[in-house]
């Protein structure tokens, strides 16, 4: 799911759960009544043109390659639970006062009255978007599932399946096919797994009662501009509980400002035309600095006498700077000619080292997660042949709850290493807390959270 992209995710496999028939019914009544006041506002006037202004450039005509479509998509799935009637009088009065700034935004009334005037309250939705996992994954167990071997094998056989299009991306972008089909497992396992909620249901469950009312409702507007251009119907645009639609999960907003009709059909359809999902994301990546013929960077080996608090994105300097530093690459071959790479070490000093440079950051701009772009390089490069990770991880290295990493910032903010708010999520505030904690105990600080980094700051 793109940075931009909410999630993360990976795709949300949790099924829509469906209104009573009965409250269903009266819901849709209100929400009819109070559409045909919303409508009034649009008087006898012409149907408005819903052409919105792009946030890239006008993408032109891509070269000829065959359709080639994807699997079916799976048939959305009608909610199930009966929300309380307050959530759904609530629901109908906020779409009539959402349908005025919809018919304002330049939506066409029949959009407004036949997509938005049918949406559908979610609870399952909210219940995501609140749902906090109990545990942290560690890298090591993100990158088993996400570049299992059978997702290895799953992209090598849609790689050879979809060449046409994926080189067709490839040579029109600069990205590798490669790249663009790893994303396409990271974020839909090829196809497999869309989400199964209607993203005008999911979307307008998330404006009236979300934690991102304001993201939710520019989203929900995107995707009924999708709608009025005639690129989707609104019962085959499905996706995520959080918006993410189709095989690579873009938001609306991104989908109008990258999606690509690579086909030639007057569509940009990235549920059901391969050549338009890998040229729309090979598009975004392109967009987004790919730099066309530079890899993504490195598995490296680190001098024993490496000061680990450098191994932060923020500090980057060439490869020849690193190498004069001690930094070889794992298996002795050449290191990759970067300008501005960094070192990541994602489970700390004792796991595997990455020199990364501008494409690795680019991946991230896709999701903001270093996991999620080891993720898609490392699949990446298997698929077109190459080796795992060669240095171990510490397996051995519990993964801290959410509760004890909150208990772990609340420490260091008492003992004078600012750690920021106490969340419960590891983000630089904290790595550069638990830095300063680390350095104080004269051990390596590579600001990695254990247990016994814990229970030795709640020691009295």
């Amino acid at each position: 799911m793109p940075s931009f992209i909410a999630s993360p995710r990976p795709v949300e496999r949790a099924s829509a759960l469906p209104l009573d028939a009965s409250r269903a019914n009266a819901a849709a009544g209100v929400a009819g009544a109070a559409l045909i006041a919303a409508l009034a506002l649009a008087g006898c006037a012409s149907t408005p043109s819903a052409t919105p202004t792009p946030a890239a450039k006008p993408v032109a005509a891509a070269p000829a390659a065959p359709a080639q479509t994807a699997s079916p998509i799976p048939a959305a799935t009608q909610p199930q639970a009966s929300p309380d009637a307050d959530h759904i009088a609530g629901f109908a009065q906020w779409l009539s006062t959402f349908s005025a700034q919809a018919l304002e935004a330049g939506i066409r009334p029949a959009t407004v009255r036949d997509v938005l005037g049918k949406a559908q309250w979610l609870p399952r939705v909210v219940e995501l978007d609140r749902a906090q996992p109990e545990f942290t994954r560690t890298p090591w167990a993100y990158l088993d599932s996400a570049v299992s071997p059978q997702r290895i094998a799953q992209g090598q056989a849609q790689l050879a399946a979809h060449a046409t299009a994926l080189q067709a991306a490839a040579a029109r972008y600069g990205v590798p096919a490669s790249i663009v089909t790893a994303i396409w497992g990271m974020e839909s396992n090829y196809g497999s797994n869309f989400g199964t909620f209607r993203t005008v249901d999911a979307l307008a469950t998330l404006a009236y009662e979300g934690r991102r009312r304001a993201w939710a409702q520019t989203e929900l507007l995107a995707a009924l501009r999708i709608i009025d251009q005639g690129d989707i119907a609104a019962d085959r645009m499905i996706g995520s509980w959080a918006g993410a639609m189709g095989h690579t999960q873009f938001l609306p907003s991104v989908f109008l400002a990258y999606a690509v009709d690579a086909d030639g059909d007057g569509h940009r359809d990235i549920w059901g035309s391969v050549p338009d999902v890998t040229a729309s994301t090979a598009h975004f990546l392109a967009r987004s600095g790919w730099k066309s013929g530079e890899p993504w960077g490195a598995e490296v080996q680190l001098p024993p006498t490496f000061d680990h608090a450098r191994a932060d994105p923020a500090v980057r300097q060439t490869t020849a700077q690193w190498e004069a530093e001690g930094v070889r690459s794992i298996d002795g071959a050449p290191l990759p000619d970067l300008a501005g790479a960094s070192i990541a070490t994602p489970a700390g000093a004792r796991g595997p080292a990455f020199l990364v440079g501008n494409n690795f950051r680019t991946i991230l701009r896709y999701n903001n997660s270093v996991n999620y772009a080891l993720g898609v390089a490392l699949l990446a490069r298997q698929i077109d042949g190459g080796g795992p990770v060669t240095a171990p991880w510490p397996r051995d290295i519990e993964p801290l709850s959410r509760a004890q990493l909150q208990a772990l910032q609340e420490a260091l903010n008492r003992k004078g290493f600012a750690a920021g708010t106490p969340d419960g999520v590891m983000g630089p505030a904290t790595r550069a807390g638990l830095r300063g904690y680390q350095r104080s105990l004269g051990v390596v600080a590579d600001g990695y959270p254990t247990l016994e980094l814990l229970q030795k700051l709640q020691a009295p």
